[in-house]
């Protein structure tokens, strides 16, 4: 991009539907926020294994004047109000089912942190948004009222979700309505949701952070074994915060700051990448993937330590891992908008695999944030209520000079950023455009092995074989996560991994 006139706009996400709500708001002369909240609330319609208005997430946004922030309305720790001795949790294991492996995530009322992504989109949409809040919800309230036809992607995500899913009588109602549980080409309703999302330009988040439907989820919880209370509704406050910036190749990337790890994590690995010719190497190369898995090793050896960024390591430290490099290598989604005048937002919100509990009348689907593993390294509910949870999460904007190149981020729990990372990668070291960028294969390593999708040459994965444990996929899989790329130019990328949609606005 070259010209200011070439800025044209285009908005890429997990589905066709929150795409075309971004690009029919752009149209009617909204920005991209207004583009990005409207794609998150048709999301969480569009996409309800995925996400949802009982979860939470962030937005980075950068104005056309340069300004940016990150808007934090990720989840909250629960139990204000509660005794030490009531903050036990209450969790129901459940096993999800990867093609290639397994993960085993715990839901039910006590996996219910407190909720930020309705108080968030809203804060957003007051802050940079320029359309009538009930026109940026037009289109969630038609697909929840309307319906939407579920594609083989989300047909995919709600099998493996099967018993979360269906673990109330809510959610029975939801999937399973005429007793069946919705497949492909079935059409998915909430009409609860829609009545609910019509009360919000009056009400606005009143309702459910301080209202009678604060109370009535308070009294489920408590009568489920549940810690979110009224007072942790009433506290919760969405968090303004400085991008955290990372120079890397002449570009400049601006990711998620602490408390969350994600952006750290990222920027960790690409100051490691870097000290490396990656080009040289050769785009899926022996070389190549020995230094992406040598780089992930020790980004997970460094976070077992305790350190999360090159500043935290320091410069002894950082050298001692490019060395150990340099040797070794011889339940989420997310929404990007671009706009004609220069705005960008990159928004990525979760509901994590949720709780399988549902905000009551509302059609609102609860998270199970503090049922997560990855988000709590120190053990589950180590920390007191009210405070902000740490997430993987890492909406980004990739900058060259004072103009914003893409927005992009990523789904897929503990493979947001290896995803996120490969394809920064692919774009500046290989000069891959968007599509290609994303749509190549990825690997990541687990902690014990390197989980490869196909697409590697098999000279390549036998190098690899002969250092590190290798699990080869047959299929392209939701587990390596889910990059949607928009650009100023409208080009963009929607990862076909999981269903993902992209779209310019002329």
């Amino acid at each position: 991009m070259t010209k200011r006139q070439s800025l044209k706009g285009g908005a890429a996400s997990g589905h066709p539907g929150a795409t075309a709500a971004a690009c029919e708001i752009l149209r009617a002369g909204g920005n991209a926020f207004d583009a990005a909240v409207a794609a998150g609330f048709a999301a969480v319609v569009a996409e309800p294994a995925l996400t949802s208005l009982g979860g939470g997430g962030f937005l980075l946004a950068r104005t056309a004047q340069g300004r940016a922030v990150l808007f934090d309305f990720f989840v909250d720790t629960p139990g204000r109000g509660l005794r030490a001795s009531e903050l036990e949790p209450h969790f129901l294991p459940v096993t999800v089912r990867f093609p290639g492996s397994e993960q085993i995530f715990n839901v039910g009322m006590g996996s219910a942190a407190v909720p930020g992504a309705l108080k968030g989109y809203l804060h957003v949409q007051r802050r940079l948004g320029r359309l009538p809040l009930r026109e940026v919800l037009a289109p969630a309230i038609r697909l929840a009222r309307d319906g939407v036809t579920i594609n083989a992607k989300q047909a995919y995500f709600l099998e493996l979700l099967t018993p979360i899913m269906t673990l109330t009588a809510a959610g029975r109602a939801l999937f399973e309505p005429d007793g069946r549980y919705l497949s492909e080409g079935d059409v998915y309703r909430n009409p609860e949701l829609a009545a609910f999302l019509e009360t919000l330009p009056r009400d606005g988040e009143r309702e459910f952070y301080e209202g009678g439907l604060a109370g009535r989820i308070a009294r489920g919880m408590r009568e489920g074994n549940g810690l979110l209370t009224a007072a942790d509704l009433a506290a919760y406050r969405v968090v303004e915060r400085e991008p955290l910036p990372l120079d890397y190749r002449g570009c400049r990337l601006l990711t998620n700051p602490p408390p969350s790890f994600g952006g750290s994590l990222i920027a960790l690995s690409l100051r490691l990448l870097e000290a490396r010719e990656v080009a040289e190497l050769g785009f899926g190369s022996p070389a190549h993937l020995a230094l992406l898995i040598a780089v992930m090793r020790e980004v997970d050896r460094r976070r077992a330590e305790g350190y999360l960024s090159p500043a935290d390591i320091g410069k002894p430290g950082l050298a001692d891992s490019l060395e150990r490099v340099r040797t070794a290598s011889g339940g989420t989604t997310h929404v990007s908008v671009c706009d004609a005048e220069g705005n960008a937002a990159s928004m990525t919100t979760s509901n994590g695999e949720g709780s399988g509990c549902f905000a009551p009348g509302t059609g609102i689907m609860l998270n199970n944030m503090m049922g997560e593993d990855d988000l709590h390294p120190e053990g589950f509910h180590v920390s007191p209520p009210g405070m902000r949870v740490a997430s993987m999460m890492a909406p980004s904007l990739l900058l060259v000079g004072d103009r914003v190149r893409l927005a992009l981020g990523s789904g897929g729990s503990k493979r947001i950023r290896s995803a996120l990372v490969q394809v920064i990668s692919n774009i500046v070291d290989f000069g891959l455009d968007p599509r290609a960028a994303v749509e190549a294969p990825r690997l990541h390593w687990d902690g014990e092995r390197a989980q490869v999708e196909p697409g590697f040459t098999n000279a390549a994965l036998a190098a690899l074989a002969e250092r590190w444990p290798l699990n080869r996929w047959a299929v392209r899989d939701v587990y390596f996560g889910g990059v949607h790329v928009a650009a100023p130019d409208g080009e963009g990328a929607g990862d076909p991994r999981r269903g993902g949609h992209a779209a310019a606005v002329d």
